[in-house]
């Protein structure tokens, strides 16, 4: 008897928000059914098994295998193939018997586990196989087991005891499959948690197995703690120790392909099989923010009407293929997939042979084997990374308690302190007026603090410090070395910011785009997210003793301070003829360099940012004076970069006529126009400022606009905006390039404009703060024309320190 009843009812009762915590997520068909086409010709194309699944010597494991939607499709797909080959009416038996025979689930939790047998069942059925096989087939069960796939392999590891004789007849059995069946197949969805910690006992010989490596660096990070890559290990032992030859086709994490952590799985995945061919679905919102090469949205291959979000990391489908004989690949093939049709890109090209929909990328041992293409330089690594050159370095200051702490206007931040180092005011007055300062938490007892503050007396005017908040956004912080008033204070970086000193705010890797600019340049306290989290603060110099916090009881000598050098640093300094500042500024002119960053795009993300010293071999003044022009560029994006002090950079005479400021009568602007209240920015969730869309107008130049601007044109983008604070008052052609320019994960002028709606700042803008957007997009104009300037180009020659 033949049914079309579907689990969908059934599955309907599983809650959607409790699947996410569970991190359950059911995997689409479109991508069940990819899969399974791709091992069923991998089986005929490179094993020789003319029959794929439909031969009897494939035994099939779905090591993780949910309600069975893999195990289903298999089963499928065996019987389309024994169709072909013209059984008939013997097909059910074959089906039903490879059901309970050679096709296995594994599945730790007991609802999908329930499930999956279900949708087992409900398949044969629809394959009119339920009752095939003959009387003696009957109350045969299919070979889903409730059981952990990562445990049970190893015969020598002594059982425990189970509470019910069901639990341990299930184990058992579980472990039969284990132990005794030649698995030929391994295929399905693990589980990835970033945060599912170190391995223990059993487990923990699995993920041990990729932290060493022969030809390529030692891994970096805690990404192997991940659950799937013990999945993959787990099939790779099966596959290439065991059975010796198989298929391993799994949709993962994708951060494997070319993160720091994975090195050594991707070294032993070339050694252990003849074939690696991966399908990138990209869709992550941490290396792309979801958006396509083009700026289109890449939702996760996971997402559905219902939850469009879907997944937050990147996912990536694997066809490992295992030979006997065995040769180790030496190139992998990989194609990527982005945009909303992938799903059914992944359909339309399922039978397609490997060499009609991949493309070739031979993996660089000095770039970790990355599995994708990368935009870098091969002797990237040779390369010295910034903290390679300036070895000493600061996380930002984080006061957690922005609202009150931190201010675009000095003199209310003056009032706001005054009044909570005020005795006369009590805490509860204190906390009606301003509750973030006034909030406890884990590290912070607000009435504690404060109770001791105001024993000790304050505040102290050197406290109001300029503070550089976000790129072009310099702010004033009341800086206080006592208490938790400052969640992080930094007083060790705060000792060596003094005048003249200059810094670099530079990560590890930038989240979202590595084409943008790779460091920040003040002379300021900066910001712990001044350009990324977990960016670290270089330094010029540093103050020779002391902590630098004179006014509040220290001593620091920065009259005579020491350069922020390491010892190769300093040879190469010598060698060459230049000092510290002029180093300083070479490296600020790379990482602002298209150039640069277009070529290494995917090794910026791979680490530290290096930077291509050019070397001569004689050194002196010769080197000195090829250096120069590079410095020269270093020194101007400097003024250019220093929000502190706009008013002293020369600007190009082609920069006067952006952002100028016009209302649409042409009339002055009058006092409600200075209101930004065009939705650029609101307090979401924790007082937090996100940004809206504002009201903004794409349009061509003017005649006159176009011939201000002359050749620069080229530079600053194809059409300009009008940006508007309000419904009259806007700032007139600011050049496409300008609004759309990133620094730090940031697109400034937006971002600039987010924490200036009337909403968020509380009150109109100045005169002074409209010209200083004016100046900022001007100031970004000619930070474009001067990165795409003429100018000597970083040598790729590796310098010897």
């Amino acid at each position: 008897m033949r049914s079309n009843t579907s689990t969908k009812p059934f599955l309907a009762a599983f809650d959607p928000e409790l699947r996410k915590k569970l991190g359950v997520w059911y995997t689409p068909t479109e991508v069940v059914r990819y899969m399974v086409a791709r091992v069923d010709r991998a089986l005929k194309d490179d094993l020789g098994i003319a029959d794929g699944l439909g031969g009897k010597q494939v035994y099939v494991l779905d090591p993780c295998c949910g309600t069975g939607a893999f195990l289903a499709e298999v089963l499928r797909r065996i019987a389309a193939n024994l169709n072909e080959r013209g059984l008939g009416a013997l097909v059910g038996a074959e089906v039903r018997k490879a059901a309970s025979e050679r096709v296995f689930g594994f599945e730790i939790m007991p609802a999908p586990y329930v499930v999956a047998h279900l949708q087992v069942g409900l398949a044969l059925q629809a394959l009119d196989a339920a009752g095939a096989g003959g009387s003696e087939d009957q109350d045969r069960r299919p070979g889903i087991f409730l059981t952990n796939a990562l445990t049970g392999w190893n015969r020598d590891v002594q059982k425990g005891r189970l509470p019910f004789a069901e639990f341990e007849e299930e184990r058992d059995r579980a472990e039969r499959v284990k132990q005794e069946e030649p698995i030929l197949v391994v295929l399905g969805n693990p589980p990835y948690d970033g945060f599912a910690g170190m391995a223990m006992d059993e487990e923990k010989e699995l993920s041990a197995a990729y932290r060493n490596t022969k030809k390529v660096r030692p891994p970096q990070g805690q990404g192997l703690n991940d659950l799937y890559v013990r999945f993959f290990r787990m099939a790779e032992q099966r596959i290439v120790e065991q059975t010796e030859r198989g298929v391993v086709c799994f949709i993962s994490n994708c951060s494997w392909l070319d993160g720091l952590s994975f090195p050594g799985m991707r070294e032993r995945c070339l050694e252990a099989f003849d074939a690696v061919r991966i399908d990138c679905l990209n869709g992550d919102k941490y290396k792309t923010g979801k958006l396509t090469p083009d700026g289109a949205p890449d939702p996760s291959i996971f997402s559905t009407p219902g939850d469009p979000v879907g997944i937050q990391v990147g996912t990536a489908i694997a066809t490992l293929v295992r030979k006997n004989p065995h040769e180790p690949c030496k190139a992998v093939e990989f194609r990527h997939l982005w945009g909303q049709a992938k799903r059914q890109e992944l359909l339309a090209t399922a039978g397609a042979p490997p060499e009609e929909i991949y493309e070739t990328v031979t993996p660089v041992p000095e770039l970790g084997l990355s599995f994708a293409k990368l935009e870098a330089s091969l002797d990237w690594f040779d390369w010295p990374s910034l903290p390679e050159l300036f070895p000493v370095s600061f996380p930002g200051v984080k006061t957690s308690r922005d609202l009150f702490l931190v201010d675009t206007d000095v003199e209310c931040l003056r009032r706001r302190l005054g009044a909570y180092f005020d005795e006369h005011l009590s805490h509860e007055d204190i906390r009606r007026r301003w509750p973030v300062v006034m909030k406890s938490t884990a590290r912070f007892d607000a009435e504690a603090v404060r109770i001791a503050l105001l024993k000790r007396g304050g505040p102290k005017e050197t406290g109001f410090v300029r503070f550089s908040y976000r790129p072009f956004d310099t702010r004033w912080l009341y800086w206080e070395k006592d208490t938790k008033l400052l969640d992080e204070k930094r007083a060790d970086y705060h000792s060596h910011v003094f005048e003249g000193n200059m810094w670099l705010s530079s990560a590890r890797h930038l989240r979202k785009d590595a084409k943008e600019p790779q460091a920040c340049f003040t002379g300021e306290l900066g910001s712990l997210h001044l350009i990324e989290r977990g960016a670290l603060m270089f330094p010029v110099w540093l103050a020779t003793d002391g902590n630098g916090l004179e006014d509040f009881g220290g001593s620091a000598n920065t009259s005579s301070p020491r350069p922020n050098l390491s010892a190769a640093a300093h040879r190469y300094c010598a060698r060459c003829k230049i000092d510290v500042v002029d180093l300083f500024h070479l490296v600020l002119a790379v990482l602002h360099d298209p150039r640069y960053r277009n070529a290494n795009a995917d090794a910026l993300q791979l680490g530290w940012p290096r930077i291509p010293l050019p070397s001569w071999p004689d050194g002196g003044s010769s080197a000195a004076a090829a250096l120069a022009p590079l410095v020269d560029r270093g020194r101007r994006l400097a003024a250019l970069l220093a929000d502190q002090r706009p008013e002293s950079v020369d600007l190009p005479p082609e920069a006067a006529t952006i952002a100028t400021p016009s209302t649409t009568d042409g009339r002055n602007m009058a006092d409600d126009d200075f209101a930004v209240t065009a939705g650029w920015g609101r307090h979401g969730t924790g007082h937090a400022v996100m940004p809206g869309q504002g009201r903004h107008e794409e349009r061509p130049y003017t005649p006159e606009e176009r011939a201000a601007l002359r050749e620069a044109v080229a530079s600053l983008g194809a059409t300009t905006f009008d940006i508007y604070l309000n419904g009259r008052a806007f700032w007139r052609n600011v050049p496409s390039a300008v609004w759309s320019y990133r620094l730090g994960g940031y697109q400034v002028l937006k971002k600039w404009l987010s924490y200036r709606e009337r909403k968020v700042l509380g009150r109109p803008l100045t005169t002074d703060e409209v010209v200083h957007f004016a100046k900022t997009a001007r100031r970004i104009a000619s930070v474009l024309l001067e990165c795409v300037s003429h100018g000597p180009r970083a040598s790729s020659r590796t310098p010897s320190p």
